[in-house]
């Protein structure tokens, strides 16, 4: 019980580090504030916020499953990850802390949305909202990459919470871009304050994370040495 509830928090956690990091929350920012734009009333300002929050949520979550589903469909790449995903857990740890930490930096490719489709969606209501919401969950930043699949899928992998472990990291990315809705939606005007002092948060609690990451990937990785031996 203890080791499923660990597993959900730690989830959790990755999900709001992943939102609060500065690429996907400049983009979350600036995709609700073009929403309220075209938007005149408060109320629909959040639903729309709320509907771009639910698509991002839903977007990982699918992927999450899609993923862990495809890999444990086959049975032989099932028992392989079974057998060596607690092994190459640890490395996997230590290389996203070496992310988290910027010591090591990887480039992705970027997802262009033109200007023109996304004023499209916003004139969708809700339903344009969530597409939009979902399609930029898919613009994993480097940070976010290292988030989900450095360490999230390994973790549902080795995890007894499994499938669910992508929907509580999705709930997670929500919960900050939510907040910020919530804001929008109340008219509160010094975003921008706000923004450069989550960014400050971020950075230390990123830090923070990468270290930990490292220290518990070492943890894993020397015991699996010494049982060689």
């Amino acid at each position: 019980m203890t080791e499923v509830i660990i597993s959900l928090l730690s989830a959790l956690w990755l999900g709001i580090l992943t939102s609060i990091s500065p690429c996907p929350l400049a983009s979350n920012i600036a995709a609700i504030s073009f929403l309220s734009k075209k938007i005149t009333h408060p109320s629909l300002v959040f639903i729309s916020g709320f509907a771009y929050t639910l698509g991002r949520m839903v977007s990982y979550a699918l992927l999450g499953w899609i993923i862990i589903s495809s890999l444990l469909s086959v049975p032989v790449l099932a028992r392989f990850l079974q057998r060596y995903m607690g092994k190459a857990l640890g490395p996997l740890l230590i290389l996203t802390g070496l992310i988290l930490l910027e010591i090591i930096t990887i480039r992705l490719p970027g997802l262009s949305f033109s200007q023109k489709h996304q004023s499209k969606l916003s004139q969708s209501g809700a339903p344009g909202a969530f597409l939009l919401g979902f399609i930029f969950a898919l613009a994993f930043c480097p940070i976010s990459a290292a988030l989900y699949f450095g360490s999230l899928i390994p973790l549902a992998f080795n995890s007894k919470s499994g499938i669910v472990l992508p929907f509580i990291y999705g709930i997670g990315t929500g919960l900050p871009v939510l907040v910020f809705a919530v804001a929008i939606a109340l008219g509160v005007t010094s975003l921008s304050h706000w923004f450069h002092r989550i960014t400050k948060i971020e950075y230390y609690t990123r830090k923070i994370t990468g270290g930990i990451f490292i220290i518990v990937g070492l943890y894993y990785s020397s015991i699996y040495f010494i049982n060689l031996f």
